[in-house]
């Protein structure tokens, strides 16, 4: 099912994010803050995704999928802006989020990636993950905090918290933070851990088993409320090697119906957003009635989507089914 034909089609409205001076616009990740602002975040990134689609009669050297790099750097660089929209959705004002200098990155993929943003108990966190503080691309869940100046539009880190976890672990990534439940996230679908963050280290707060796929969900959206449920947007791979034996993917998301004790106990059939292979949502976001949901193409488009109530009553039907 193609999300955006149906939320079109239903009274919804699909808005592009545009950032002036900035290209590489990814994984936009949307928040209604205190005062009713519409916040995204985008993921800016120096590189091009080039992804041979159809018949892939024109794959690059290296495969279907590669990275087109600046010639003099050859590394994956992510650079977050803050922006705020107007009631049609658009960008009104837009700022590079200014980080700590706490570390020379040492890896390949540099800066906080894919963040999710949050209000917990007052403050204003970027919540993703981090890649260069090692030679091996150890991968870490951080919590920014970030002082947004909306005055002036200017956003700065202020304090991080880089999340260790219990066990050994290569690449912690795409955690679901719930809005309503400072600190906590579901960290897999299935089953169903839910953890906290707790000073500079997660702990598991429960496992247990939910409605399950015949492939697993993992982490895209925020966990809203909607009406007695929280709802979210969690994303599956289908990884396949084409004709030439090489490694592909295709992205599908599902909309996931949470009860009160974050019991998982639905989800929606599998939906794409533009029919495009790779597509990636890391924002939802409950205004008045309707919900946003903030999702890229390609690592190249970053777009928002606005839901009637019917389109996701529907889909919380076909959770329920």
């Amino acid at each position: 099912m193609n999300l955006v034909e149906k939320a079109v089609n239903n009274g919804g409205k699909l808005a592009p994010l545009v950032i002036p001076d900035a290209i590489g616009a990814m994984n936009p990740s949307v928040y209604i803050d205190d005062d009713g602002d519409i916040l995204v975040n985008v993921r800016v990134v120096n590189y091009t995704l080039y992804h041979s689609e159809n018949k892939q009669r024109f794959p690059s050297r290296w495969g279907p999928l590669s990275y087109l790099h600046p010639e003099k750097d050859q590394r994956l660089v992510t650079e977050n802006y803050l922006c705020r929209l107007d009631g049609n959705l658009k960008v009104i004002n837009s700022t590079k989020v200014e980080y700590l200098n706490l570390h020379t990155p040492r890896w390949e993929f540099v800066g906080e990636e894919d963040c999710r943003v949050v209000r917990w108990d007052g403050k204003l966190y970027l919540i993703g993950v981090r890649r260069d503080v090692d030679t091996i691309g150890t991968g870490r869940m951080e919590m920014s905090e970030i002082e947004l100046d909306k005055d002036n539009w200017t956003a700065k880190e202020i304090s991080r918290a880089r999340l260790e976890v219990p066990s050994q672990s290569y690449c912690e990534k795409n955690y679901a933070p719930i809005l309503d439940k400072p600190n906590h996230f579901i960290k897999w679908h299935s089953p169903v851990e839910l953890v906290k963050a707790v000073g500079d280290s997660i702990e598991q707060v429960s496992v247990k088993q939910g409605a399950t796929t015949e492939k697993d969900q993992r982490g895209g959206s925020q966990l809203v409320r909607w009406g007695n449920h929280y709802i979210s947007i969690s994303h599956e791979v289908d990884l396949f090697k084409n004709y030439l034996m090489q490694k592909d993917a295709i992205y599908r998301h599902r909309l996931c119906l949470w009860d009160d004790q974050l019991n998982l106990v639905g989800l929606s059939k599998p939906f794409s957003f533009l029919d495009f292979p790779i597509e990636f949502c890391v924002g939802a976001a409950v205004f008045g009635e309707n919900l946003l949901v903030s999702f890229s193409i390609s690592d190249n488009a970053a777009f928002i989507l606005s839901l009637t109530k019917s389109v996701v009553e529907d889909l919380i039907l076909e959770a329920l089914d």
